[in-house]
């Protein structure tokens, strides 16, 4: 928990999590474990899970508690581990957040209430209140209208971060880059700003954002560290060659709804043991996955290597 209080150093690529899950749909939690090292290996600045490349609607609040602990395990303070709790019932979103915080979490990510549309004074209630809840734990705010069809103003961050001293940052999914912008100006450098949009990500450093929340990290989380890095250290012309590189990386994940191409490259690759997603979500149709190999062979040089011993699951 060394950067629970330090919520600046949750900065650069942080590798949004698929899932793992094995050919029935039952969680697999050594493959969550095997997933986790392999980020850290591969140089991610930091894990979270929980968000909506984990395929969290389809989960119960206890195999997301699950899941929270086997990352926790796994980071064991090596890197920030962000947990996102963020459920439709508040009583779900408390108790899992009170899970996370126990288990280790360095933060928390709470998406905006997904179905319910709630005004921009009920949002401010629910982040108040889980701020207040759990006063010593970083708060974050996930931001993703295409998902959750509703948008978090500006203006309702700022109250939220002006309010409560824990509310700490907001992941933007939203491609309208000028709320990005407008989040900044309101509140300040100390308030984090991550992208979840993945060609977002580079531009969102140029005005100051943290860094991003990245699901191409499940692909190529080396080239994905390793773009920040080179922001970081100055090189804009290598930062912006890995970003137009990842470019039929970031084109695969959204061939079919995210993350089924995703979770099929990976098993294919032997990083899963399985491509399994739970329904609602199919896996990828076989034009689709035609497509997917055409992006991957495209985007080839960026995808980071498997460990040297590939998981497959077992044949019966």
């Amino acid at each position: 928990m060394r950067f629970r209080s330090d919520p600046a150093a949750i900065a650069g690529s942080l590798a949004a999590l698929v899932t793992p899950f094995d050919d029935a749909g039952a969680l697999d939690l050594p493959g969550v474990e095997r997933l986790v090292e392999w980020q850290l290996d591969q140089g991610s600045h930091g894990v979270t899970i929980g968000g909506s490349t984990s395929e969290p609607s389809a989960q119960t609040v206890e195999e997301r508690a699950a899941v929270i602990d086997a990352v926790a395990r796994v980071v064991a303070d090596r890197a920030p581990f962000v947990a996102g709790t963020g459920c439709s019932r508040l009583e779900d979103t408390l108790a899992l957040t009170a899970h996370a915080r126990d288990a280790g979490a360095d933060a928390v990510m709470v998406v905006t209430p997904p179905y319910a549309r709630p005004t921009q004074q009920a949002l401010e209630a629910w982040y108040l209140t889980v701020a207040r809840e759990f006063p010593d734990l970083p708060v974050i705010a996930y931001n993703v209208p295409s998902r959750t069809a509703v948008d978090l103003a500006p203006e309702t961050v700022e109250r939220v971060f002006r309010a409560a001293e824990n509310f700490v940052g907001v992941k933007e999914t939203t491609r309208e880059f000028e709320h990005f912008s407008r989040i900044l100006h309101r509140c300040g450098p100390e308030l984090r700003v991550w992208s979840g949009i993945e060609l977002l990500c580079l531009p969102l450093l140029a005005i100051g954002g943290a860094g991003f929340i990245s699901a191409t990290a499940n692909l190529a989380p080396a080239a994905s560290a390793r773009m920040y890095e080179l922001w970081e250290l100055g090189d804009l012309a290598g930062a912006r060659r890995i970003h137009y590189g990842l470019h039929p990386l970031v084109d695969l994940l959204f061939v079919e709804t995210n993350p089924a191409p995703a979770k099929h490259l990976m098993a294919e690759r032997g990083l899963l043991g399985s491509g399994q997603v739970r329904p609602p979500l199919t896996p990828p149709t076989p034009s689709g996955l035609a497509r997917i190999a055409a992006l991957a062979a495209e985007g080839a040089e960026y995808l980071s290597p498997v460990p040297a011993r590939p998981h497959r699951q077992e044949e019966p």
